[in-house]
């Protein structure tokens, strides 16, 4: 292992090691060389990835486990990175603090991999996933061979990070903790500012607070990336643009807005997915995707504007990030049974299902479009619901299933009820779906829970009458 902030950390130990997050720093790291192993609640099929490549895994959490790990890697554990749930209180964790290990945060750790690179953060309410992807996707395909660490696995690279041998790191940048103050990139993406996490924040005045620090974390004669289709971007880019200009820091917008700097036109479907027209000052350069829907088009005008603050011509980005195949959980074809389609997505904020239902639409054509809603959060169900409840008005037919909790204990009055939408478990949920979709139409699960698992359920049902 190379000299550098990784090699002080000693050997790694990983609390939630299944979790798309704490995965991502795990793989990084051991590509780098460090001494890891890793613990988590559920033996998860990601562990197996793990264990074949030699890192001992435990499953179940015990303060016994950190005494079998450095027995059985030869060596103490000297830091600990860890979940934003496996914290204090957690039997692993505790017996670190006590051993006196060094302690970070699932970010900390991220930012650690990241110090020696060029890093790209995209950062935003909506979007970070797939716009982190598409960058990725760009660059790699741009010729650029960078590194990165997604919340969700990338198609065609089959993973959710990757170490690459040029300078660049694509970073997706979290803001429901705060953790994204944790890096300092020298291009920030920030895709759109809305209310959200109100259960951390408080006040949408706090959010708008945590990414105008974040603008701050830029590096001297970097760049920040905002969308001018949003309102609470552009607020953004008016709060912090003499202070970024007094270090100088670029600011670069992208969107359909007539003032863009990099502006998107001529929108429109084509197959399944879509076409459009980029302009950047005097240059245009078309824009081919496999993926539907407008914010997908502007998701991927950030990312060509990553390319192009990078230094890349406007075609060549263009071209590359035409390269993109999507990301699991987003807008994700899980099955097409007999003509009807099925996919999946993560959407768990009004404008985000807003977004998914506008791109179903447009892949359905003169099909339905019917729609499996799971909340997430007590909390975020009481902030929204009648948002949620307008959003879904967008399909054809909408059924809502039980609030996902997640880490939260229910609140009187709050229940999926106040959407104004049919609630239905999640069996009563398949069998309805099923029996109403017909071949054109397009079936989606929504949410960021365990909603998921009903595209296959819903998949299956769907063969069953059909074989018959």
């Amino acid at each position: 292992m190379s000299e550098g902030p990784l090699h002080q950390l000693g050997h790694v130990h990983f609390l939630g090691l299944a979790g798309v997050g704490v995965s991502a720093v795990a793989r990084l790291m051991h590509a780098a060389g460090v001494s890891i192993s890793g613990t988590d609640a559920k033996d998860l099929p990601v562990l197996e990835e793990f264990r074949a490549a030699g890192v001992p895994v435990r499953v179940g959490y015990s303060a016994a486990n950190l005494e079998s790990i450095a027995a059985e890697a030869g060596h103490p554990i000297g830091t600990v990175v860890a979940s934003s749930v496996a914290t204090a209180g957690n039997p692993e964790y505790d017996a670190a603090a006590a051993a006196g290990c060094r302690l970070l945060h699932r970010s900390e750790g991220l930012a650690a991999c990241m110090a020696d690179k060029r890093a790209v953060a995209v950062a935003g309410t909506h979007g970070k996933t797939t716009t982190s992807s598409m960058t990725a996707v760009m660059l790699h395909a741009a010729g650029q061979q960078p590194s990165f660490a997604i919340g969700a696995v990338v198609a065609g690279f089959g993973t959710n990070a990757q170490a690459g041998a040029g300078d660049w790191f694509v970073a997706e940048a979290d803001e429901s903790d705060g953790s994204l103050l944790n890096y300092s990139p020298e291009i920030a993406v920030v895709t759109n500012v809305e209310p959200d996490h109100l259960d951390h924040y408080g006040s949408a005045e706090a959010v708008d607070q945590v990414f105008t620090d974040f603008t701050e974390r830029i590096r001297d004669g970097g760049a920040l990336i905002l969308c001018a289709d949003d309102d609470g971007a552009r607020d953004l880019h008016q709060r912090t643009a003499a202070a970024l200009a007094a270090r100088g820091v670029r600011i670069l917008t992208y969107g359909t807005a007539e003032d863009a700097d990099l502006r998107l036109s001529q929108v429109q479907p084509d197959g399944f997915g879509q076409a459009a027209v980029l302009h950047h000052g005097q240059h245009r350069a078309a824009l081919q995707l496999d993926v539907p829907g407008l914010h997908n088009a502007l998701n991927a005008a950030a990312a060509v504007a990553v390319g192009t603050a990078a230094g890349l011509p406007l075609q060549r980005c263009a071209e590359a990030v035409a390269a993109f195949r999507g990301s699991s959980r987003r807008f994700e074809l899980r099955g097409e049974v007999a003509g009807v389609r099925v996919y999946d997505d993560y959407a768990h904020h009004p404008t985000e299902v807003t977004a998914v239902l506008s791109a179903a639409r447009s892949a359905a054509g003169s099909g339905r479009v019917h729609a499996v809603f799971q909340p997430h959060l007590f909390s975020r169900t009481r902030d929204f619901a009648a948002e949620f409840g307008a959003a879904l008005d967008a399909a054809d037919t909408a059924v809502v299933l039980p609030i996902y909790p997640a880490r939260e204990e229910p609140i009187a009055g709050v229940s999926s009820e106040l959407l104004g939408h049919p609630v239905l478990e999640p069996r009563e949920a398949v069998v309805q779906v099923a029996a109403a979709a017909q071949p054109g139409d397009v079936v989606l699960t929504l949410g960021a829970g365990d909603v998921t698992q009903l595209a296959g359920d819903i998949t299956a049902a769907l063969e069953g009458p059909r074989a018959a």
